[in-house]
């Protein structure tokens, strides 16, 4: 009767041992789970407040929300007893294989992040990346889509982006249009760059302010070269580029200036037996 009876009293209190554990195994796990909902919110509006992809927005809360609600179940298992330390050591095994496996995936990943958090270029900016250069037409969790000046779609793995040099072109709102025009070192210096000034000067799609220059910046093996820069705003840069150029040509032939292509003289002496 005294073995039943201590028998009794040690299941009792191993009972109330592990009544007690496991209530508050089940209250961490419980609160732990709001919290980490509650920090899913706050991720979506921190990450919607600073303009950030709809698409990153969801994966980055969800990831946010799993890894929490991971820790809080290790939490609770650990409250009633459960070794968690190999539970650990194999998640962490399991992640690490597949982190290597899926390297070249997650740097693209990660890069798309940098992409969508420090907007280097958006959707519909003009930019070369990649050797590429094209209109942005979607930034991806892996990838960045182009679209060339000849309508192809190219698109530039995330990681391919980040490594290299980015020119976004769209990123300011004037752009400076750099020709170089030559002239025959028999022609008039002073008469040409009075023409550069006054086609620049009859181009509206030309600013003033910055102003546009006309500057001598080299002799060359066969003209004298002049720089003309002008001013656009972005969006006018093709046009102004082209126009200008076809403006040169035909005022330069009206006022006989001379646009030379290399040359070279030949010089023949005729030795006499």
């Amino acid at each position: 009767m005294e073995q039943m009876t201590s028998l009794l009293e040690t299941s009792i209190g191993w009972a109330t041992l592990y009544s007690v554990k496991l209530i508050v195994a089940l209250l961490i796990f419980f609160v732990g789970r709001l919290v980490a909902r509650k920090m899913r919110v706050v991720v979506q509006k921190l990450m919607v407040a600073r303009e950030v992809d709809e698409g990153l927005v969801k994966f980055g809360a969800s990831l946010v929300y799993y890894a929490l609600l991971a820790f809080v179940v290790i939490a609770a298992l650990g409250q009633v007893g459960i070794q968690t330390a190999s539970f650990v050591a194999i998640v962490g095994a399991a992640g690490l294989a597949v982190g290597l496996a899926m390297q070249g995936s997650l740097s693209n990943f990660a890069a798309g992040v940098l992409i969508i958090l420090f907007k280097p270029f958006r959707i519909g900016d003009f930019v070369e990346v990649a050797d590429t250069s094209g209109v942005v037409e979607s930034i991806m969790i892996f990838t960045t889509e182009l679209k060339t000046g000849d309508n192809k779609k190219v698109i530039v793995p995330n990681s391919s982006v980040l490594s290299g040099v980015i020119t976004n072109y769209s990123a300011n709102d004037t752009r400076r249009v750099d020709l170089v025009m030559g002239i025959g070192y028999d022609d008039d210096i002073d008469k040409a760059k009075a023409v550069l000034a006054e086609l620049m000067a009859a181009d509206e799609r030309i600013l003033n302010d910055p102003a546009p220059a006309v500057a001598m910046i080299e002799l060359a093996d066969s003209s004298v070269n002049f720089n003309v820069r002008p001013w656009v705003k972005t969006a006018d840069y093709w046009g102004v580029y082209s126009d200008l150029t076809e403006a040169i040509k035909k005022r330069f032939d009206q006022e006989d200036i001379s646009i030379p292509y290399p040359q070279r003289d030949v010089h023949v002496h005729q030795i006499q037996s």
